[in-house]
């Protein structure tokens, strides 16, 4: 039995539903567009896995955590499933993936870099990578977990760094989804005024880890508890991949080398 953390969107919890979806619609967007030999970075719970091995001559998946990957080793018998720390990826050969797919993981890298000069290396000629990242102008509060979020212009300008063939949209949501996020918008933004010496800020993230997951996780069920109709009821269709504009919830890349 896994527990996820609120950075880890979990299928399992009920409270996590808004967030699951958008995740899922990542892999819903490029289910068709796979094919070959292709690589997750970034695999979590493995929830993207039966998207990506509907079209996947051969499916590869990393993750940081030695417990997720276990589990996946045995609900998967017929993928790569490999425990890494990334970046590097030195156990894997250039050149060796037609696709890659990294949702939601950018924003914890430290050093970005190495990550896009490793997936560059990681395709094949002609290879595509698809990335997705929150977009940084929507977020409410400092997240301990990112080392850092992008705009439009900043992951522009990083993927311009190493591929010449990229565009960036935007995954977007509705009526339904900006409900739910502006009632989250307003609810976190009670949580902040307790903080009136502004640690949120000023603390190393070290420190605010464990009040960021104990707040978010009350924050979300609460959410759930005074919405559970909303919440509930928010699925994949209510998320759409879109011209990117400052709305968008995601920033949605696809990179060819």
């Amino acid at each position: 039995m896994f527990q996820f953390s609120t950075e880890v969107t979990s299928s399992k919890i009920n409270s996590d539903n808004p967030l699951f979806q958008r995740t899922l619609k990542a892999y819903q967007i490029v289910e068709q567009k796979i094919f070959g030999s292709v690589l997750e970075i970034g695999c979590g719970e493995g929830y993207g896995i039966p998207y990506l091995m509907k079209n996947a001559d051969e499916l590869h998946v990393i993750d940081k955590s030695k417990q997720t990957i276990s589990s996946i080793k045995k609900r998967y018998t017929s993928i790569y499933a490999y425990q890494i720390h990334t970046p590097p990826i030195t156990q894997l050969k250039s050149n060796s993936f037609d696709c890659i797919v990294s949702f939601q993981v950018i924003e914890h890298i430290k050093d970005v870099h190495s990550f896009m000069s490793e997936i560059k290396r990681l395709l094949k000629p002609d290879g595509k990578a698809y990335i997705s990242t929150p977009n940084k102008l929507l977020s409410i509060a400092r997240n301990p977990w990112h080392y850092k979020e992008f705009d439009f212009q900043e992951l522009n300008n990083l993927c311009e760094h190493y591929f010449d063939n990229f565009t960036i949209k935007g995954i977007n949501g509705n009526e339904n989804t900006e409900n739910y996020y502006s009632k989250n918008k307003v609810s976190v933004e009670k949580i902040k005024k307790i903080d009136i010496l502004n640690l949120e800020r000023r603390l190393p993230s070290l420190f605010l880890k464990i009040p960021y997951e104990f707040l978010n996780r009350v924050n979300r069920l609460s959410l759930l508890k005074s919405n559970k109709s909303l919440v509930s009821s928010i699925t994949i269709d209510d998320y759409q991949l879109a011209p990117y504009n400052n709305k968008s919830l995601d920033l949605f890349c696809v990179l060819t080398k």
